[in-house]
């Protein structure tokens, strides 16, 4: 996405002083890229999107145009996914809790529920007694020890008395096919991929079952500029180097197979992060004690709102009065919180009434930003020279019509 001055100037014209900036070409690149990576090596690979990091519709219609599955967490996801025209058959539903009406409603079209913990299993029991004629979809999801140092809360311990009950529910229910098996570990560095990989290829080997489908679910790091590389305790890989170290494994251990199972990951901010940018007007600059901060029409829940200490890639539009040379200087935000920055250690030039453009906030700014102080901002997709608006500015109706005055 190519941005400079006069099209920020026409920008802040029609959507006023903050909004975000989506680069759908970008998301569609991240796509193929990634997909392109794993499939040179296993060909029978695919990806499953991950909504909960940024369910812009348009994103999510992009997955489902180029062939991938959608993964929901939620009932509110799922509907998303159907009202963009996914297939059930394409939708894979995770996570801890799962409304029981909407998880009959995906499995009876189709769609795959993946069990993550053992009171599923009675869920999954009542709608197999109701509809003892039709062929219903699950995987389990798979929890072991991928030396990381953290301990996931997500899945069943394979060596549980509870794995041995879903294991023993869907081998002797004979309307339920074991249609996947899924991990999902949240730590991205390159060598707990070989572990997750190799640990789900241990354990169908184990279980003498290979399911359809096998899915290692999310966690890996995305395209970034350098400047936010550096702040990250660990090396940051390519989509390559993630590939190079699961898919051959893969096409090794299912070279003889005729049909080997389909390889699913569930990346989101491997593909949406750097597909979003973060504009926000200079409001003011003041001196408390001798330190400057710069006042922004925007939040640090506007780009980082799992609040993390990392400083995102910055662009400084000459947009106000006169600039001026600073050292050391923050951005605050217009929240009444104290730890309200977007930005520290500022050095540059700048003045009041400058545009700052945020980069890299696609990953959960949108989903975790709350309704806090004021309204959200428009969301305006740049492809080329065709602007088109995803999300008008949110209203003080959008906010308060489900509240009784």
């Amino acid at each position: 996405m190519m941005i400079d001055i006069n099209r920020l100037k026409y920008l802040t014209k029609e959507f006023g002083d903050a909004f975000y900036l989506l680069d759908s070409t970008q998301f569609k690149q991240n796509y193929a890229e990634l997909k392109k990576a794993f499939t040179r090596i296993y060909p029978n690979f695919n990806i499953a999107y991950s909504y909960k990091t940024n369910y812009i519709p348009k994103l999510c219609r992009i997955v489902d145009e180029l062939g991938g599955y959608a993964e929901v967490v939620s009932d509110m996801e799922l509907e998303i996914a159907l009202r963009i025209g996914v297939a059930p058959k394409k939708i894979i539903w995770n996570g801890p809790y799962k409304n029981a009406l909407k998880v009959e409603e995906l499995l009876l079209s189709g769609g795959t529920v993946n069990l993550d913990s053992a009171y599923e299993i009675e869920l999954i029991r009542s709608i197999v007694e109701r509809y003892p004629d039709r062929n219903l979809n699950v995987g389990i999801r798979c929890n072991f020890d991928i030396s990381d140092g953290v301990l996931s809360r997500f899945g069943f311990d394979i060596e549980s008395d509870d794995f041995k009950k879903v294991l023993e529910f869907v081998k002797n229910t004979a309307n339920v096919r074991l249609i996947g098996l899924q991990c999902h570990f949240a730590t991205r560095r390159l060598e707990t991929w070989r572990s997750r990989a190799e640990g789900m290829l241990n354990l169908i080997d184990t279980l003498g079952i290979v399911p359809e489908h096998i899915d290692l679910g999310g966690g890996l790091f995305g395209k970034m500029a350098d400047s936010l590389k550096v702040q990250f305790d660990s090396y940051v890989p390519t989509y390559d180097e993630y590939a190079k170290v699961v898919a051959p494994l893969f096409a090794e251990r299912f070279k003889k197979v005729n049909n080997p199972p389909l390889l699913l990951i569930e990346p989101g901010s491997a593909l949406v992060g750097d597909c979003m940018q973060f504009a926000s007007r200079v409001i003011n600059i003041k001196s408390v004690c001798g330190k400057k901060i710069a006042t922004l029409l925007g939040s640090i829940y506007n780009i980082n709102p799992t609040l993390n200490t990392k400083n995102p890639p910055i662009t400084v539009f000459a947009m106000g009065n006169e600039q001026e040379e600073y050292s050391d200087l923050d951005f605050g935000g217009f929240t009444c919180i104290e730890s309200d920055y977007l930005y520290h250690h500022y050095n540059g030039k700048l003045a009041v009434g400058d545009l700052v453009v945020f980069g890299n906030v696609g990953s959960y700014s949108v989903v975790l930003k709350p309704p806090f102080i004021l309204p959200n901002f428009p969301i305006i997709d740049v492809c080329g020279d065709k602007i088109e608006v995803i999300k008008r500015a949110e209203s003080f109706d959008d906010l308060f019509q489900t509240y009784s005055f």
